[in-house]
Order: C-alpha cells, then structure tokens, then sequence
C-alpha cells in the first residue's frame, strides 16, 4: 500500500486527479462529522437511467483514488428526491392514463404503474438499487422522503426559513417575470390532497417555523415547513442537503451547471460550503440526441446488460467522462473488447502503470487474473458463421481451438459466449446480408481454398500470412480491399475479425466450406431468401 500510495500521488488518471483535489479542500484531515462524504443524486420521476448509475460509478473510482491517498473515512451517499411531485407521466411505463391522476402527487404516494412496489418512487428507487448491487457498489440509500419526514431535515429547513430573502434574492433572478411573481423555495404539501403545490408563499414567519399559502381548496393555510409538511424546490433542496449532510464531493452533468451555481450560493448562504463539484458531458442517442429519461431513447441498464458485462458498462463510464459520447448498441462490443484488452494487460505492469489502467478503476484495484483467449468481436464474427442459437455451439468451437477451455476455467468467456449469442440474434442475423463473388473474387477465393487444403498445423499468424499472400498474389494494391471482400462474401458483413484467428477458430475444414458455399452463390442465395 505505502508504495500504490506513493505513486497515487503523481497519478495522471481523472479519479486521483479529483481525489487529490478533495484531500486538499479538507486539509488533509477529516471533517467534524469524521468521514468524508460522497454523494449522487437520483431524481426518481422517470425509470432509471443509465446515466445516473454512470454517476455512481465514476464517483466511487473517485472515492477508491482517495482511499489511496487517505486513512480518512469515507461514505457515499445515495440520495433519491423521491418526494418530488410527480411532474408529467413518462412515456415508457404501463397505465399512463392512471398516473394522470397522481399529477403533482410525491412521487412515494403515486401508485406503482407496474404494481410490484408500495409506490412508484419506491419501484423506481428499487430499480436504481438493483443496479447498484449488481455493480457491487458500497453506498447508503437516502430517501427525501424519509429525510424530510422523519424530521432529519427539519433545523436545516428552518434554517432556508430564517434565510428565505436572501434565498429569493439569488433564485428570483434566474426566472422569468411571471413565474416571479409565484416562485417560493418552499413547496407546501396540501393538508387536504397531499399534493406537492406550486403555490404563492403569502406569509413566512421564521420564529414560528411556517408558512402561509393558499390551498387548492381555496382556504389560507399556515403549517409548519417541518415534519414532512414541506419541501423545497430542487435547486435550493440541493444546496440545503449539501449543508444539512455536510457533502463533500458530488458529480452533475454538463446541463446543470447553473443550477450548480446557484446551489453553490445558497449553501454559502445557509453558512455552509458547497463540495467539490465535478461536471461530465452528457450522454448522446445513436442520432446525437441528449438522452431523456422520460422518452426512453438511449440504452437501458437491462438492455446493456443482455449483450456485455457490467465491467464493460463501467470501463465506459471510466472513459474521458468529459466528452459526450454516444450511448447505444453499436459502442458495446468495443467496449468488452477494450474492458479484456485493459484487464489482460494488468499483471504485466509496474505499480505505476496499474494505477493508470482503466480495469484498476473499473475494480477497485482487485482486478480478477484470468485471461480471456478469444476476444467479443470474434465470439460475435464466430456465431455469425456457425448461426449460433446457443452458449453450445460455439463451445464446440473454443474447445477445439483451446482445448484446455471450458467454462468453468474461463467464466469471463463462457460469460462472454452467452453474450455473443444474444447480440447475434438480436442485432448481427437481422442484418447479415451476403452477396455474390465478381469473376476477380472467384479466382482469388478458388487461390484461397486451394492453399488452405494443405494448411493443417498452421497456426492463426500463418493463415494470417496465407490470407495476405492471397491478397497479394490477386492484384488487391489495398489489402483492405480484399479483406473487406471477404467479410461481404463469407461472413456477410462490411467489417470483421483478423482473419488468420477467425480460420483458426472456425476450422479449416469449416473454412474451406463456407468458401465452397460463397463460390456456388449459396450464402447470398439464402440471405436473399430471409430478406
């Protein structure tokens, strides 16, 4: 550890970057609270998003650099504004027309769309720790509800209370005229419906503790703002729990940078200090469209989940968090194929290079010692080829070409094969389309098969030869001209896998079939049949 510790100090990746700017701000001691406090914010009116598990995952990269730097304790807190009302039905969940009901009602008193939970908060809050757990996060779930109704927030509340103009002064501002003219940090909660009203605040008084407003039943109502009577509108929320829980550190995309600012102020206000806050870029649709929540485009946790390891979602995440990059089913087999290339070369590197690697991130310095021979955009060209409908088929395959592999010896691959089968069908066999070789490729394809029936015993890197002298011999001046020929003709696909491992794989005598399949005009014969 004295030597990680050492070299974490000049360590050039983003999470010591960050954590050493955190050590820093605290002095290199730990707050009166006796820990150091990492949070994410969940805002539980949509279904989960992938982004904000994206969150949870880069700050406990964050928090690990710190434990690196630091004995000092730390937690994360996870913290859902499942009290919010809810706004709007989101388009992606079951009995819409229900949830018109609940317009405006705490999101942990509206009925669970689905009907599996006590409400829908509490589904949507049950989703977001599912995924935590799967992703074997140490964190504490924090509900605004139980906060604000147990009275936990309650001295913090009255201290915005005691500060409400100068609170307006900064808020009132950033709005238009006549939301002005309405606009109160404090929400009300109805004593009659429950909702969560946007309502004018007619009188405050700090020395009592309440507010007055108007009802939806039109009569003047004064409460207290404690006990869970009322909440605040996010913004200043945000700002009063940075205070009230004494966050140190906390992550927020590139569109709330002014709400970040704002909330700076108010803690400042509320006589706190807002933590260290770190801005990413969003997250993009296949259209280059900022994924939404509410509307469901961009990839689900499950979705992703389906076709890679979660280890690949994280290496992801790891990745120049400050750049917006688009999220959707094509980035994953990348993404697996960088994860084992990261993970692989792990054992080989000095201390000082292991703290640079992603997979170091990505698992919190316990990066598992298995090496995964067969990488995902081969398992994925493989089951292409074979037509894969099970896990079986293809370990028909990898037991031939490693012997020594089986999935008990190798979990990550029999993982991956499970994988590869369903991105398959799912997204490779709708799209395979093969054609007919012209009269220069049959020649070439007639060289190729002729030369791998003497190629017994060759190993991938000399059918990889053999392919490039193929190439060669037939004129191809751009040898990518010819690769790409045969990932058209044989595997029915523009791009593909280096092709001396694919033939050592598949088989020769599986190879040499296929080619004889290409030559007779059978692949593209049958791909114009399911077109």
């Amino acid at each position: 550890m004295s030597s990680m510790r050492e070299f974490a100090q000049n360590a050039k990746a983003w999470p010591f970057e960050e954590a050493r700017a955190l050590l820093k701000r605290i002095g290199g001691k730990a707050p009166k609270k006796g820990y150091v406090l990492f949070e994410t914010g969940y805002g539980p009116s949509g279904l989960p998003h992938i982004g904000t598990f994206g969150e949870v995952a880069r700050t406990t990269m964050v928090r690990h650099a710190f434990s690196l730097l630091s004995d000092i304790p730390t937690k994360l807190f996870c913290f859902s504004d499942d009290m919010d009302g809810l706004r709007k039905v989101p388009e992606n969940v079951p009995n819409r027309e229900m949830l018109k009901e609940y317009i405006g009602a705490p999101l942990t008193k509206v009925p669970d769309p689905f009907g599996t939970h006590e409400s829908f908060g509490h589904h949507n809050n049950a989703m977001l720790r599912s995924f935590l757990d799967t992703f074997g996060f140490e964190y504490e779930f924090k509900s605004a509800t139980e906060h604000y109704s147990s009275g936990a927030f309650d001295a913090a509340l009255l201290n915005v209370l005691k500060h409400y103009e100068e609170v307006m002064a900064v808020m009132l501002p950033t709005l238009g005229e006549e939301r002005q003219q309405s606009y109160s940090p404090f929400l009300p909660l109805s004593p009659t419906t429950g909702r969560v009203l946007q309502v004018p605040i007619l009188k405050v008084d700090a020395d009592a503790g309440t507010i007055m407003f108007e009802d939806e039943d039109g009569k003047t109502v004064e409460q207290p703002v404690t006990g869970g009577r009322a909440k605040l509108q996010w913004k200043p929320d945000w700002a009063m729990r940075w205070v009230a829980l004494g966050v140190d550190y906390e992550m927020h995309g590139k569109d709330l940078i002014p709400s970040a600012e704002l909330g700076s102020k108010i803690a400042r206000i509320l006589g706190g200090e807002p933590p260290i806050l770190y801005k990413y870029e969003l997250f993009l649709d296949e259209k280059g469209q900022k994924i939404s929540k509410s509307k469901g485009n961009g990839l689900t946790i499950e979705e992703w989940l389906r076709y890679a390891p979660e280890e690949s979602l994280s290496l992801y995440m790891f990745q120049q968090p400050g750049r917006a990059k688009r999220l959707y089913f094509d980035v994953i087999p990348k993404a697996v194929d960088e994860y084992l290339a990261y993970r692989d070369k792990y054992p080989t590197q000095d201390d000082a290079q292991k703290l640079e690697n992603p997979a170091f991130h990505i698992h919190s310095g316990n990066v598992p010692q298995e090496k995964t021979q067969i990488a995902f955009s081969m398992l994925l060209n493989l089951a292409g080829t074979a037509n894969a409908e099970d896990k079986e088929t293809l370990w028909r395959f990898i037991s031939r070409y490693s012997p020594d592999a089986t999935p008990e010896t190798q979990p990550m691959l029999d993982r991956l094969v499970g994988y590869a089968v369903a991105y398959y069908q799912d997204f490779v066999k709708p799209t395979k389309a093969y054609r007919l070789a012209t009269p220069a490729e049959c020649a070439a394809l007639e060289d190729l098969l002729k030369r791998l029936e003497g190629a017994e015993g060759l190993d991938a890197s000399a059918l990889q030869d053999l392919v490039f002298e193929v190439g060669k011999t037939h004129g191809y001046e751009n040898l990518r001209d010819w690769f790409k020929a045969l990932y058209e003709l044989l595997l029915g696909q523009e791009q593909g896998p280096r092709m001396g491992s694919f033939i050592a794989l598949y088989g020769l005598a599986e190879t040499r079939t296929l080619i004889r399949q290409a030559l007779n005009g059978d692949l593209a014969a049958d791909s114009a049949l399911t077109d």
